[in-house]
């Protein structure tokens, strides 16, 4: 007996199940989703790529000015742990001339910027305020000096050797600094060299300026120049005033 073929057939007009709604997120999730990602992605390009910093003082200029805020580049030296700052895989070492941000050796919890003048191995001595490089003399056209008085070698360990020092050889992995304003900056010719593993990056640009009333923090200053527009119709320039011309121009 031949069992007859059963088909299976499809009804033209039937409609595909449907599938069960999506959930909608509510306002609050998706915006608190969103300002995590933000967050994270902020963290991870201030600890491994490029990290904001100011200029609370003198001590390069004419380069860098009080009031300056800077962009520093963190993965030009390589790439370094967040919590301690050693170098785990290394990128490039600092070149002469170089406008670093470091640590400060003396206190941790201070960061400085200055200029890379001597580099691991070499001798460095400095004469009458010029800088000698293994017995060369050493031309760096951003420093200034404004004290014509030439100070004569220290006698005594706690005397500053602000114009005659060395000569000193740089340790490996360490480099020796120096401020732009040659007179007026407490740099390596008082506390020594920087390692490699206080580097927090090279300066390369100028995001922001101003200038005006630095004993207040930057917002204090702008209400104070603002108040002036409110009480006399013009803006206190003396309390706060932007750097136009400043702005967006590279660090050498």
């Amino acid at each position: 007996m031949v069992r007859p073929e059963i088909m299976l057939t499809t009804r033209p007009n039937a409609s595909p199940p449907e599938s069960p709604p999506a959930r909608k997120k509510s306002l609050a999730r998706e915006y608190g989703e969103a300002l995590l990602i933000a967050v994270i992605l902020a963290l991870i390009i201030r600890a491994f790529l490029v990290q904001a910093f100011s200029i609370p003082s003198g001590s390069m200029l004419p380069t860098l000015h009080i009031g300056d805020y800077l962009l520093v580049n963190k993965f030009i030296y390589g790439i370094r742990n967040p919590f301690t700052n050693k170098v785990l895989i290394p990128v490039s070492r600092p070149r002469r001339g170089d406008v670093v941000v470091f640590i400060f050796p003396r206190d941790p919890s201070k960061d400085y910027i200055k200029r890379v003048v001597g580099l691991p191995g070499e001798r460095v001595q400095i004469v009458n305020k010029k800088v000698l490089i293994n017995g060369q003399p050493l031309e760096t056209p951003q420093a200034a000096f404004s004290d014509p008085e030439i100070l004569p070698p220290p006698v005594r360990p706690e005397e500053g050797a602000r114009d005659n020092f060395g000569p000193v050889e740089v340790p490996p992995d360490s480099y020796f600094v120096l401020g732009d304003n040659r007179d007026h900056s407490y740099d390596s010719r008082f506390w020594g060299f920087v390692h490699l593993d206080a580097l927090r990056g090279k300066a390369f640009i100028i995001y922001f300026s101003w200038k005006g009333d630095h004993s207040l923090p930057v917002y204090l200053a702008f209400f104070k120049g603002l108040r002036g527009l409110v009480t006399t119709f013009a803006w206190d320039t003396e309390a706060f005033e932007v750097r136009w011309n400043r702005i967006g121009k590279l660090i050498h």
